[in-house]
């Protein structure tokens, strides 16, 4: 078996982990090129071949796996320079993208503009054809207008095509027919049939994935086949895998089709790297947030499992495929510290990004960071960035902190540093109540693990904030999602809308599209190169109460494959709804929506992080500095340690900074920690210390105070 490498392409920075077929681990990070990708990923490789004296055809020589996140589909979306794109709809429905879901976003903003769309309304073409949604035949399909409509796309240009006919879900004869014309009038047009890609109800939430689908597809296809042709070149003959938004993996063939499933997948491997590193404490839920350059995410994993949504949104764009349920916000290293008119500091979501990046770079920033703001507080030492590869500017950074948020506001430096500090720490604390109240969750329940190059010198004050006891920040959290795909398996979604009264549908009809859709996962799945004693599958429906708007996913076991149990899977119904919204009422009928099936293939070498050897705390120790305080409201003292030095059980107590090369980790005045049996950081409040360290394991047996 040979080496895995994880990249996680990053709007700062491009993360590579690299597992040698020994266990040991290499920590790589390099510079993104937005105008560029690929070549950072190439890039990033020579640099690592070059630290072990060999030329990148003889490294890769020695790499089995390589798995690949990008953010290319994500960004051309957002700055809108994805392929234009065409809409081929059902007669009498062209303006479904325009009239969405027949709701407004923000109830009492009369002001909210539209967003800007996807598809001009005069690319969308309406062509005559109707089935109901039995899916029996209305009105045939107008083959001359599907062929008209092709002819009009090729004249002006149009390559990407969705499909979207009312009620394909039930049948796609329609659909199919039409593909088949548009291919030939159109040689090479990337076309999404949306009963491919999502057979399910609710048109426009169909229709939205569809064209998000076509109008990324391209460049998700050019991307990967410069990425393949890029890793050819320098003779990679091992397997390419790429990260979903579903959180599994899949191969740059099956990403190609389904391009959608890339959109917000850099994220997506979190939950499930998390969920590996509170497992040795007996933990199968923790939320996982991840500060980065630009942004910051959060997710929850739940009985063992991250949460997924299926109505997800991407620049106010409906996307109704399988998603971690992850929420991201405008708060990273990179965020913009500014005065408004007001007189009120803010803090993002616009970031400086890699260029020109924060002012103490030294790469031509003119405007104060969240980063710049962490470096004169004292959490970053301006001579061990990036391990000692970039010396930062701290001096410009407090000049230009003094100037432009200050003097504005009547404060010194320092404090106006700390403003920008605890400013973003409330917008991070917001963003992870946001995505577990709203699902009825307390955070206080959950142990934060801590990603990203940044999130480690902000983890313990959004703790503090949420009144969270505990945080794991893993030994490569700078490149955790990057670590995180390395752990991945591979993931397909499958589902069939019906309509069906829960307790008088026949199970013989479950069971039987369960069945279909696990052959289409197995031999899938089989296709991609798992074998079949790797091969997994969870059920699950999609129902709600007789009435409602909004439904909910239900998880079921395995079991429900061959005999499905009706009332089990009402009371399960119950139960998540009551923990979701207060209440149930088991007098009402239950609908069901929507059947799905997720099939999951294991990926070789998906383990848990093996135990770490180090010293003490005294061992690692390198000094002190002053650091600021939120407790005491000034610059106090605080110890310095080298946290590649500490081994498990070394422990230490706050304010205190350990340094870990490509980050930092700021424990707080009320906060100690531990490095545990895998070699993570546990932080912990003191006062709740007995409580805490009865579970921490850090070798053999748990650590009593």
């Amino acid at each position: 078996m040979g080496a895995r490498i994880g990249i996680d392409v990053g709007g700062t920075f491009t993360d590579f982990l690299l597992i040698n077929p020994d266990g040991s681990r290499l920590v790589h990070k390099t510079s993104s090129i937005p105008s560029d990708p690929a070549r950072a990923v190439t890039q990033g490789l020579r640099e690592i071949a070059e630290t072990q004296g060999l030329a990148i055809e003889e490294f890769l020589a020695g790499v089995d796996t390589i798995v690949h996140g990008t953010t290319v589909a994500t960004n051309a979306l957002l700055t809108r320079r994805g392929n234009r794109t065409g809409l081929l709809t059902t007669e009498g429905f062209r303006d479904v993208l325009a009239l969405r879901d027949g709701t407004r976003e923000e109830a009492y903003d009369n002001r909210l503009l539209p967003p800007t769309p996807i598809v001009e309304r005069r690319d969308t073409l309406a062509v005559p054809g109707r089935v109901t949604s039995a899916g029996e035949e209305v009105t045939a399909l107008s083959e001359d207008a599907v062929r008209a409509a092709g002819q009009l796309f090729h004249e002006r240009g149009i390559t990407s095509i969705a499909i979207s006919f009312m009620h394909s879900y039930a049948n796609e004869e329609h659909e199919v027919r039409a593909e088949q014309i548009l291919a030939q009038e159109i040689p090479g047009a990337y076309i999404t049939r949306s009963s491919e890609l999502l057979a399910q109800a609710r048109y426009y939430d169909r229709t939205s994935t569809s064209v998000l689908n076509s109008y990324v597809g391209p460049i998700i296809r050019d991307y990967i086949g410069v990425l393949t042709a890029t890793l050819e070149e320098v003779s990679f003959k091992g397997i390419l895998l790429i990260m979903q938004s579903n959180g599994g993996v899949t191969t740059p063939e099956g990403l190609t089709a389904r391009a959608a499933l890339s959109l917000l997948s850099g994220p997506a491997s979190a939950p499930t790297a998390g969920l590996l590193e509170v497992a040795p404490h007996g933990w199968d839920r923790c939320l996982t947030v991840d500060m980065g350059g630009t942004s910051f995410d959060a997710a929850i994993v739940d009985g063992g499992r991250p949460l997924v949504k299926t109505d997800g949104t991407i620049d106010r764009w409906r996307i109704a495929l399988p998603m971690v349920d992850i929420h991201t916000i405008g708060a990273g290293g990179g965020s913009i510290a500014s005065v408004d008119e007001g007189g009120m500091l803010r803090v993002g979501p616009q970031s400086a990004g890699a260029v020109p990046g924060p002012i103490s770079y030294r790469r031509g920033g003119i405007q104060p960071t969240t980063t710049d703001a962490d470096v004169v507080l004292g959490y970053i030492a301006p001579t061990s960035f990036l391990g000692g590869e970039m010396t930062l500017d701290v001096d410009a950074a407090r000049k230009a902190i003094a100037q432009q948020i200050g003097e504005p506001l009547g404060l010194d430096p320092t404090e106006a540093a700390a403003g920008i500090y605890e400013v973003v720490n409330v917008s991070m604390a917001a963003g992870v109540r946001e995505i577990t109240v709203r699902r009825g969750l307390d955070p206080r329940d959950f142990p934060i693990v801590v990603a990203g190059g940044a999130g480690p010198v902000h983890a313990a004050a959004i703790a503090r904030e949420l009144e969270i006891p505990l945080l794991v920040v893993p030994r490569e959290s700078s490149i955790f999602c990057a670590a995180g795909m390395l752990v991945c398996d591979f993931r397909h979604d499958y589902v069939q809308s019906q309509q069906w009264n829960l307790s008088s549908m026949q199970t013989s009809e479950v069971t039987g599209i369960w069945a279909s859709m696990a052959e289409q996962g197995r031999t899938t799945l089989m296709d991609e190169g798992v074998s079949t004693d790797r091969i997994s599958f969870l059920p699950s429906l999609d129902m709600r109460y007789r009435g409602q708007w909004f439904e909910i996913n239900v998880p079921l076991d395995e079991s429900s494959l061959d005999s499905l149990d009706i009332a089990a899977a009402a009371d399960k119904f119950h139960q998540i709804h009551n923990e979701q919204f207060g209440y149930h009422t088991e007098d009402t009928d239950i609908e069901v929506l929507n059947v799905r099936l997720t099939a999951t293939g294991l990926v070789e070498g998906s383990t848990q992080p093996s135990e770490r050897e180090g010293g003490t705390a005294l061992d690692a120790h390198l000094g002190r500095r002053e650091i600021w305080s939120p407790l005491h409201r000034r610059m106090v003292e605080a110890d310095i340690y080298s946290g590649s030095s500490m081994g498990p059980g070394a422990e230490i107590q706050g304010p205190a900074i350990i340094e870990l090369g490509t980050t930092s980790i700021v424990v707080l005045d009320e906060y100690d920690a531990v490095v545990d049996v895998s070699g993570s950081f546990v932080l912990y409040l003191r006062e709740r210390a007995s409580e805490m360290r009865e579970r921490i394991q850090t070798g053999s047996t748990p650590v009593h105070v």
